[in-house]
């Protein structure tokens, strides 16, 4: 499978918000943007 690159930018608040849930959870801010785009494909399978 070939990956894409994706670059956001996202305010210092919720950049603290990230940081924070990634600290407690030990995962990576790129795991858990995938496990939310897997999450969207799931909500649009219905449609």
């Amino acid at each position: 499978m070939k990956e894409k690159h994706l670059s956001i930018r996202v305010p210092d608040n919720e950049m603290r918000i990230l940081d924070k849930y990634v600290k407690k959870t030990k995962r990576t801010k790129t795991d858990l943007v995938r496990e939310w785009i897997r999450s969207l494909e799931k909500m649009t399978d219905g449609s």
